[in-house]
């Protein structure tokens, strides 16, 4: 069995070990590349440097992920318990899945076990350099004080110029990913976007990002786009786990883009806009590992927000239908995640409740709905649960009038809905609440918005916080697809270095750039006028301002009389 090891000089090797009792001495291995002997022990925490990059410079041993040392020596223990390898004694290389040498001839071996552990080894989050204030915005619109600031629960929009497109998000966060874990393009075997904002019907996302991959010569990477509203990024994120866990698995990295450009025609629904993406680097012994066998899926027809009209960059929503579709998604979720976390993961003797999960993550068109959503969980588990529940004061609760309302009157019920904030408060605190930051002062990235939850909520809590505890996510799209799945943070240093990554999210998000709500609003409508000019006039040149940027960023600089887009980027010398 592999496992993926921490080495003294920072970096990520594959050992291969066998089952033993008891781990007693380490296994030293000569590097025949640079004579050095390199360790195979996972460093202790203490020791880790959140400075030194994840997959530190992958070929610093000459040994890229799909590069496997497989040999029965006993080495350090990880998290999982060993098992039996097959290589009857004999040390083979793999690379990209295939054994070498004699060996693997030998033995028939055809690959390497499958991987375990999968899940987040490392993320990137981006978000545009300019922000809206909501609370300007209210008075701009001319509606009620309050309305976008307490009423939807959201403080700043992001927005970006016509400098950038979900091309010039996606390459950004990408290449900072990589560039900061000094992981190799090389040791990508697949990428997949997940986006709904569409620059073009045939040629995806993950095909521009290719443009990346030149230098390293590597062309074998699977993966294209997933399309479904917000949903696109979850799509992505279970291929990936599900490439990694599968026999295609060539032993190299997979890598996960949800990125998106939320933008509404003028009116009540252009305050839930926002802009941003999320990179994320999946393989196996992960800082962030997915709980196998538990993960479920609502889907049905809905017309709650789609995008017919091909000229437009905006949606069509009917919102009340769609708050109704979210709901009942969670709903239906949330009783099959209960049936096979029972089947899974729970102790007989425990009923299944929110309290299986140390921290909840929802995807959040607007904050309030994500805070009305886990006191929805909250009724569920009431009406799960044969015991009358009383409050602090030993009183009646009043969810107990409840019990034989039909479960079809819920919805829209405001009364229900009033008594659930109330009776959840310190749950929200606890579980959900601090995984909102970005959330509040970036809005809705769409297929982003879960990913960046996750951002909010490493940023907020320690190592020590999370280690070891188990995160629930609920991702939505409309039309309508959801699932609900969940994942346990992993002590190792990749969590360490997880966490510490997101640790200036909060001074990231201080140090954009605010403009005026009329100013948005001019940018909005240039947008929109250049958008509907271009299938007539399809030459273009950004007329914003490339200084209000970030440095480390890719951005539009043209589009040709063909529709192909060219893109230059901003160093820190620009």
């Amino acid at each position: 069995m592999r496992h993926l090891r921490f080495t003294s000089d920072g970096g990520i090797r594959w050992v291969y070990v066998r089952s033993v009792p008891r781990v007693k001495r380490l296994r030293h291995t000569e590097e025949s590349t640079n004579g050095r002997l390199q360790s195979d022990c996972q460093l202790d925490a203490d020791t880790w440097n959140p400075e030194i990059p994840i997959p530190e410079r992958l070929n610093g041993n000459n040994l890229r992920p799909a590069e496997r040392r497989i040999t029965g020596a006993q080495v350090c223990p990880t998290s999982m318990p060993s098992s039996h390898c097959h290589t009857n004694g004999h040390s083979t290389t793999m690379t990209n899945g295939h054994c070498n040498g004699q060996a693997a001839q030998e033995n028939g071996h055809r690959g390497s076990g499958p991987a375990e552990n999968v899940g987040i080894l490392a993320m990137e989050l981006y978000f545009p350099s300019t922000y809206v204030e909501q609370s300007e915005l209210e008075a701009f619109d001319g509606v009620s004080p309050q309305k976008y600031t307490v009423g939807l629960g959201q403080q700043r929009m992001g927005f970006c110029t016509d400098r950038e497109d979900i091309v010039s998000f996606s390459l950004t966060v990408v290449e900072r990913l990589m560039k900061r874990t000094g992981t190799s393009y090389r040791d990508i075997g697949r990428v997949d976007v997940g986006t709904e904002t569409l620059i073009d019907k045939s040629k995806s996302v993950k095909s521009c990002l290719m443009q990346l991959f030149d230098k390293s010569g590597n062309r074998d990477v699977e993966g294209v786009d997933n399309l479904n509203a917000c949903y696109g990024g979850t799509a992505a994120l279970f291929n990936c786990i599900d490439w990694v866990e599968s026999s295609a698995w060539d032993g190299r990295f997979a890598l996960v883009v949800a990125a998106d450009i939320a933008v509404y025609a003028t009116g009540n629904a252009r305050c839930t806009g926002g802009a941003g993406a999320v990179a994320m680097l999946i393989g196996p012994q992960a800082a962030v590992v997915f709980d196998q066998g538990v993960r479920c899926s609502f889907m049905q027809h809905a017309y709650d927000f789609y995008k017919p009209n091909m000229a437009s960059e905006y949606p069509t929503v009917d919102g009340q239908l769609s708050i109704r579709c979210y709901m009942e998604a969670l709903d239906h979720c949330y009783r099959t995640y209960r049936h096979k976390y029972q089947e899974k993961i729970a102790d007989s003797h425990h009923a299944f409740s929110v309290e299986a999960f140390d921290y909840l993550v929802f995807h959040s068109p607007y904050t309030k709905l994500v805070q009305k959503s886990l006191a929805r969980l909250v009724l569920h588990d009431f009406l799960e649960s044969t015991a009358a529940m009383t409050n602090s004061s030993s009183c009646p609760s009043p969810l107990e009038t409840y019990r034989t309302v039909p479960w079809e009157e819920t919805y829209g019920d405001k009364k229900l809905e009033k008594v659930l904030v109330e009776e959840s408060q310190q749950q929200f605190a606890d579980k959900t609440e601090a995984s909102l930051m970005v959330a509040k002062n970036v809005g809705n990235m769409y297929t982003a918005s879960l990913y960046g939850g996750l951002a909010s909520l490493l940023a907020n809590h320690s190592v020590d916080e999370v280690s070891g505890k188990r995160v629930g996510f609920f991702s939505y799209g409309s039309g309508v697809a959801a699932s609900l799945f969940s994942a346990r943070f992993v002590p190792c240093p990749a969590l360490r270095q997880l966490v510490h990554s997101f640790k200036s999210l909060r001074q990231r998000l201080d140090q954009r750039k605010r403009l005026s709500p009329a100013t948005f609003d001019a940018i909005m409508k240039h947008k929109e006028e250049a958008h509907q000019a271009a299938s007539s006039k399809p030459v273009f040149e950004p007329t914003a301002t490339v200084d209000d940027l970030e440095d480390a960023v890719y951005y539009l600089q043209s589009i040709d009389g063909m529709y192909r887009r060219q893109y230059a980027f901003k160093s820190a010398t620009c």
